[in-house]
């Protein structure tokens, strides 16, 4: 009997594992190889759904997802990541031998069908199964035909599962990697070139965060993860390179959240003589076309676990630019920046902006923008003329109290950063030396400083966080619903 009828009484797991197994041994048995080999096919399952005809003599493979055993009559499904196809098998149809091989297959075994397509009485298109091809037993069942897998704990650590008895997951990281190659596509078509800088690097720089760091033997050298690839991108563009990409890893020693994964895909671009408004269009316009590709339009719905819409994203262009000074002014008061450093720790207790004594003063002000105005914006905004001392690498506004820059925040996060690139080598070190603060050997990258020495062209650059873009696509609540294998704590064992 197959698992997937419903027995009498809910077999435990080895139990199932050794009914397959003794199935896995039958199999062999009657001169079959449980684990199959080569097998033509003629369509996948979704490609034969979506260009489906009566009539047509076809081969499909795929795992038996659905089995419904009526005895002479036998439905089931097969299918993949990207969808099912019905089959139907009649047993009159079968040797002794083929049915005893086909009793020995359960929902999640792997299987290739060749036959001739027709509708069902009810329009269902569907395989009428003339041979058969075992291409691999499962020896574990699959999760719950109708529920999936209920703990979200199992769902991270066993992708697989999830995978497959999940197809609104499956479905989602088939988008993802459907987005990323139509970036690709977006950029090149506009004369960007893909390039690759190093993931392993004697200075992390590029960003401020804390790196993963590591030991190469051979040169006795330390070196870290790289924490973004900004620095050898701008190296490309001293180079002679005018318009480049990098969409790849980048790997932070941080805290871990729903927003927060260690290891992130990020993209970055630059494009000699542009600046930060250019590039804040092209990102624009380039999410927007993501949204209107995969999406089905501008308007975005997020709902809770329970399938509930929590909120409604509008990317209706043109999107929001506002002043930093000004977003803050509206939530902390209008004389918020012409009061002293003490006052304003004084309003961020009112406000209920928890800080730490440590803070500077630039950085209590970047609080109140994060807790008041980030996380409560979920509409595009393009925040524009951020504090210098926020953004080292970007070229200062004259008045030098502010830098040439975008963040873009959408659903409550920052989603991308853009600049105007600073590319004066003496300004650069200068800022540089002050944010290493005292630590200048360890952290500034002074092989940078001397490229810049050689020219680089005034450039607009960007970044963009690709999982948080997924997710704030696709309405995904957690990071760990857009990357494919999170990273969690291991289990005691």
């Amino acid at each position: 009997m197959s698992d997937a009828a419903t027995p009498q009484v809910q077999s435990t797991e080895a139990e199932l594992i050794a009914i397959r197994r003794e199935k896995l041994a039958k199999l062999r048995e009657l001169g079959v190889d449980p684990y199959g080999a080569r097998y033509e096919t003629s369509h996948s399952p979704a490609g034969l759904r979506e260009s489906f005809a009566e009539g047509l003599q076809v081969k499909v493979a795929g795992r038996i997802t659905g089995l419904r055993d009526m005895g002479r009559s036998i439905f089931f499904h097969i299918g993949d990541v990207h969808g099912t196809i019905q089959g139907y098998l009649n047993t009159k149809g079968l040797d002794e031998t083929q049915l005893a091989i086909w009793r020995c297959l359960d929902r999640g075994d792997w299987i290739g069908i060749e036959g001739e397509t027709f509708l069902t009485k009810t329009g269902e298109p569907t395989v009428k199964v003339e041979r058969f091809t075992v291409l691999s037993k499962a020896l574990r069942p699959m999760p719950d035909k109708f529920h999936g897998l209920a703990d979200r704990e199992t769902k991270y650590r066993k992708r697989h599962l999830d995978l497959m008895g999940n197809a609104d997951s499956a479905a989602l990281f088939v988008t993802r990697s459907l987005m990323l190659a139509e970036i690709r596509r977006f950029l090149q078509e506009r004369g960007f070139l893909e390039v690759e800088t190093p993931m392993l690097q004697d200075v992390a720089g590029g960003a401020a965060a804390r790196p993963f760091e590591t030991h190469h033997n051979a040169l006795g050298m330390p070196l870290t993860l790289r924490i973004a690839p900004e620095l050898f991108l701008k190296r490309l563009l001293v180079g002679g390179f005018t318009k480049i990409f990098e969409l790849n890893r980048n790997f932070r020693n941080e805290g871990i959240s729903r927003r927060h994964n260690p290891e992130f895909t990020m993209l970055e671009a630059y494009w000699a003589f542009s600046d930060f408004e250019e590039m804040a269009n092209l990102v624009e316009e380039m999410t927007c076309h993501l949204a209107e590709k995969f999406c089905g339009g501008l308007k975005i719905e997020h709902k809770d676990e329970e399938g509930n819409v929590t909120r409604t994203i509008d990317l209706t262009r043109p999107w929001r630019r506002a002043n930093y000074h000004d977003l803050i002014k509206g939530v902390a008061g209008d004389d918020f920046f012409d009061i002293t450093p003490a006052q304003r720790r004084a309003k961020c207790e009112e406000l209920g902006v928890q800080l730490s004594d440590a803070m500077e003063d630039y950085e209590v002000i970047q609080q109140v923008f994060e807790k008041k105005v980030e996380e409560h914006t979920f509409d595009p905004c393009f925040v524009t003329r951020v504090a210098s001392e926020l953004i080292p690498l970007a070229k200062v506004t004259p008045g030098g109290r502010t830098v040439e820059v975008y963040e873009l925040i959408i659903n409550g996060q920052e989603i991308s950063p853009g600049y105007s690139e600073l590319n004066d080598p003496d300004v650069q070190k200068q800022r540089l030396e002050h944010q290493a603060g005292g630590e200048e050997e360890q952290k500034v990258d002074y092989d940078f400083i001397e490229t810049l020495e050689h020219g680089m062209p005034p450039a607009g650059g960007i970044g963009i966080g690709i999982d948080r873009l997924v997710m704030m696509l696709t309405g995904a609540p957690t990071i760990r619903d857009v990357v494919l294998f999170p990273l969690l704590k291991r289990k005691d064992s």
